[in-house]
């Protein structure tokens, strides 16, 4: 038993280099410069498109089916996988480890990581796949077939995501989501307690993903709104309720930001790199995970959901990591030492108690549950469509919700240190796969933006066909024959109409 626990922490210690090597100096830097580049090149698309991305939110499902999801269910799909325990922990933790001015790097990245996730999610609509039912698929694996021809890099993505998300990333939540009970019951672990939260947990959990995407998209279709608005609104009532306090917030988040002395003393671990860290890894801007949940949105535009996945950056870092910034701060600046004491949940907990008292506890108590829950469904979304990109059978299906409700029931009763390394590599690499896939797609992306603007310019609902894009690699749908067959309008006079209109050489 020795010798194994010994080899566990020498794995742990090992990955633990492994990973925080890959992070700080490669992946960070990789997803700044796409997300730099993708800015200019699109002209600053995730500014300029603010209205169009609420107004998206509303379109109707352009293709019906049984199985069909419309734009908004698709968002809560990516913002439920985005939104989790760390936009809780992780901001607390960002804090307390790199100071107040990790909270402004955040931002300024979830504004340069929008350009990367429109490029992203418009390349997952532009090569999706449908099912039987009506149903869509796609994501990096299946762009990187049909955009690049390589399937055999799609199968290695797909198998780095679903060991990921589906075994790494919902093991972690599961641990997290039960850990949160030892406020309540000090041996929570050892006393029945996490089998009985583990039972629960995959019974409800099965209940959704047996169910299809169909029902995973309706869950957090009223989870995700849900949880979301009830944690803004306690963040708004503890900043509306210290409002002397904000200058000095502000203050804070400021002067750390810019104390360059710190920042060069020690770059790698300094708030710039933290900032900048949780801000990417919070939303995943780049990351390859979202584009599977854009891929499925019923939308008779590629770039419409592009925009719509831009804004789920934004609701997950502008706004709920935000929120969870401020309830720190305040209870930073009121209780410096109390703050610099704590770290994580704790810190958390207590900056929500100073504000509001117990109640506020039992609440972010209640907000861990239906984060990770609603995480737990997004992430095995993701999987669940890169386990039909590599083989799409009924049986091997049975065996992998069975595989995944089995890693959330470990997860609800062990640490996950090494799966969460392993995870955070796999993860990695995945990244680094996806950002040299879109960089090399990304003109693509960059032509539907063209013929979207152009349509938006003319006064036009915006409809694409593939055709209208000279030289792009052959799509399984946006075919003209295809949208009529569902009610669009006459798409060629439609779109020769618009061109003539406005951009011409688009024809």
């Amino acid at each position: 038993m020795g010798d194994l626990t010994e080899l566990n922490d020498l794995l742990i210690a090992v990955t633990g280099e492994i990973d925080g090597f890959m992070y700080t100096y490669i992946l960070v830097f990789l997803l700044v410069a796409v997300g730099i580049w993708f800015t200019v090149r699109t002209k600053c698309v995730q500014i300029r498109y603010l209205k169009d991305m609420f107004t998206q939110l509303t379109e109707k499902k352009h293709v019906q089916g049984e199985r069909s999801i419309s734009s908004f269910q698709a968002l809560m799909v990516s913002t439920a996988s985005r939104v989790g325990t760390g936009n809780i922990a992780g901001i607390a933790t960002a804090i307390a480890t790199g100071g107040p001015g990790a909270v402004f790097w955040m931002w300024v990245m979830s504004i340069v990581g929008a350009a990367s996730a429109f490029i992203e999610s418009t390349l997952a609509q532009i090569w999706k796949v449908r099912g039987a039912d009506g149903e869509f698929r796609g994501g990096p694996a299946y762009y990187i077939q049909q955009g690049l021809g390589k399937r055999w890099l799609g199968i290695v993505f797909a198998i780095a995501l679903i060991l990921c998300f589906a075994f790494g990333f919902n093991g972690l939540q599961a641990y997290n989501m039960t850990s949160a009970l030892e406020y309540y019951i000090p041996d929570y672990a050892t006393n029945g307690t996490a089998i009985a939260v583990g039972l629960v947990t995959i019974v409800f959990t099965a209940f959704v993903i047996f169910g299809g995407a169909k029902r995973i998209s309706i869950i957090t279709s009223i989870v995700v709104p849900v949880m979301a608005i009830a944690y803004i609104a306690l963040a708004v009532w503890t900043t509306v309720a210290n409002l002397g306090e904000i200058p000095a917030v502000f203050a804070l988040i400021f002067a750390s930001a810019f104390d360059f002395q710190a920042i060069f003393g020690g770059f790698a671990g300094s708030v710039v790199m933290l900032g900048i860290k949780r801000g990417l890894f919070s939303n995943e801007a780049g990351m390859g995970s979202a584009p599977n949940a854009a891929a499925t949105a019923s939308v008779s535009h590629p770039c419409k959901q592009g925009l719509v996945q831009s804004l789920s950056v934004y609701i997950d870092t502008l706004l709920i990591c935000t929120c969870s910034a401020m309830m720190v701060l305040i209870f930073y600046v009121q209780n410096p030492e109390a703050a610099q004491a704590l770290n994580g949940m704790p810190l958390v907990q207590m900056a929500v108690n100073n504000s509001v008292g117990e109640m506020g506890i039992h609440f972010i108590t209640f907000a861990i549950f239906a984060f990770a829950f609603s995480s737990l469904i997004g992430n095995y979304f993701y999987a669940e469509s890169n386990i039909r990109f590599i083989v799409n059978n009924k049986w091997v299906l049975l065996v992998f919700r069975v595989l995944c409700l089995a890693a959330i029931m470990y997860g609800c009763l062990n640490s996950f240190d090494l799966a969460w390394n392993l995870a955070d590599i796999f993860m990695g690499f995945m990244a680094i796969i996806n950002l040299v896939a879109i960089l090399l797609l990304g003109k693509w992306a960059l032509r539907a933006l063209d013929d979207y603007t152009a349509q938006r310019r003319a006064g036009k609902d915006p409809v694409f066909v593939a055709s209208s894009i000279d030289g792009m690699p052959p799509t399984e749908c946006w075919h003209e024959d295809e949208l009529q067959d569902f009610g669009a309008p006459p798409i060629k006079e439609y779109l020769d109409e618009a061109l003539d209109a406005d951009a011409p050489a688009l024809k």
